[in-house]
């Protein structure tokens, strides 16, 4: 598994769908998810500490868990079937620990607010960068792309937050 951090939310210009950005610790790895958005929104709102007046789903989960008496320990994007990413909740409590199917945006949303890490497994990652260069258009190539890699990693989490 390799830690991730969240690099921000960004738009995608052709499909409108926002895009969840993760970088690994060292920032050598870029790893784009799209999202739908209420996730984003979700993630947003963690991302920029807003205070709402009642919990939303993610807190929720996250109160039940405590209630539960078990804590949420790390969220994990352990495979990907036919272009969807697939992620575990990584639970702990005094029975031992439990891992739960969840979407990968909601396993982030839930990271964020709990500060837990977040991991992708090395065998998604090579995929993702396999799929990026066979199915999807590779869209900037040669001297070009070590300029917008380069660009990118420039970018702070304010520079790409997605406006709700």
């Amino acid at each position: 598994m390799v830690d991730m951090m969240v690099f921000g939310l960004a738009l995608d210009e052709d499909s409108q769908m926002p895009i969840l950005i993760l970088k690994d610790t060292s920032e050598d790895i870029i790893f784009p998810i799209w999202i739908g958005a209420m996730e984003a929104m979700s993630i947003s709102m963690a991302l920029n500490k807003v205070a709402v007046p009642r919990p939303m789903t993610h807190d929720l989960i996250l109160t039940i868990l405590e209630k539960m008496e078990t804590r949420l320990v790390a969220v994990e994007i352990i495979s990907i079937h036919e272009g969807t990413y697939y992620a575990e909740l990584v639970l702990q409590s005094e029975t031992g620990e439990r891992r739960v199917d969840c979407r990968p945006s909601d396993s982030i949303a839930l990271a964020l607010r709990a500060q837990v890490p977040i991991r992708v497994s090395e065998e998604v990652i090579a995929l993702n960068k396999t799929l990026q260069k066979g199915v999807f258009q590779e869209v900037v190539t040669g001297e070009d792309s070590d300029k917008w890699t380069d660009i990118l990693s420039k970018y702070s989490l304010d520079d790409l937050k997605y406006k709700m």
